[in-house]
């Protein structure tokens, strides 16, 4: 069931139907500057954003002083060359988001294997337990991992590691007729949104008319580098594939 914390639903409620803006960058990323996420959320709010999703403690709490009115969703990708599994791993990363100030927790929720050696899913009974006054953002790559998450308690489903898994690595755009059963069949148990893979306008709407209660864009907005490498990649007869660009290790 979704939650019935009257402040969980309203926070929930404001971002119904909306755009959230993934602001994150890298310190290899050609667009780094101490402030560059401060800025993107600035223009996100400009625009109309509903909510903001970003990356680290230092990148969340940046945002949160600048807009502080917009959710956050926050989460620290830690990288490893024995695993796919980098988005908040273990309760290191929770603790120091929660600490950081954002209201949602953003974990992978795959059946992957950790660097540490667990399943990824199993940090989510972990984490739920330890701050229950928070909400938990599941990132999965497929429809039975979304129905697990749910069954252990998340309280937002996205496909977010769609192609960041082996079984998905080679996908070039969004599965839409899985989300599609996921917006059915998970709409009463919990919040679905949609992240990845979007690059226009058009792209989001489709998404809304499906069912999901928000989007979550990133790339398209806010890492330029990506968006021409996308242009360089098709003007030169796919010589290079961007997505190698867009799932690096950093």
């Amino acid at each position: 069931m979704k939650t019935t914390d009257p402040k969980k639903r309203e926070l929930m409620e404001s971002m119904k139907g909306g755009l959230i803006v993934s602001c994150q960058v890298q310190k290899d990323d050609p667009i780094y500057t101490d402030d560059m996420v401060v800025k993107m959320a600035e223009a996100a709010r400009w625009a109309g954003a509903v909510g903001i999703r970003a990356n680290s403690p230092e990148q969340i709490k940046a945002i949160k002083q600048a807009v502080p009115e917009l959710p956050m969703i926050g989460l620290w990708k830690v990288w490893h060359d024995d695993t796919d599994v980098f988005i908040t791993p273990t309760m290191k990363e929770v603790d120091a988001i929660v600490e950081a100030g954002a209201e949602i927790i953003a974990l992978d929720c795959t059946a992957q294997r950790t660097h540490e050696g667990t399943i990824a899913w199993d940090l989510l009974d972990q984490a739920k337990a330890a701050y229950p006054d928070k909400l938990f953002f599941a990132d999965v790559s497929n429809y039975e991992e979304a129905r697990h998450a749910i069954d252990h308690g998340a309280d937002i489903v996205a496909p977010t590691l769609y192609g960041y898994t082996k079984e998905t690595a080679d996908i070039e755009g969004p599965d839409l007729r899985t989300f599609a059963k996921m917006c059915r069949d998970f709409k009463d148990e919990a919040y679905v949104m949609m992240e990845g893979h979007l690059y226009t306008p058009e792209d989001a709407m489709k998404c809304i008319f499906l069912g999901a209660h928000s989007v979550v864009v990133g790339s398209a907005i806010t890492r330029p580098h990506l968006t021409a490498k996308r242009f360089v990649d098709l003007l030169s007869g796919y010589q290079n594939n961007w997505r190698d660009s867009e799932k690096a290790k950093h």
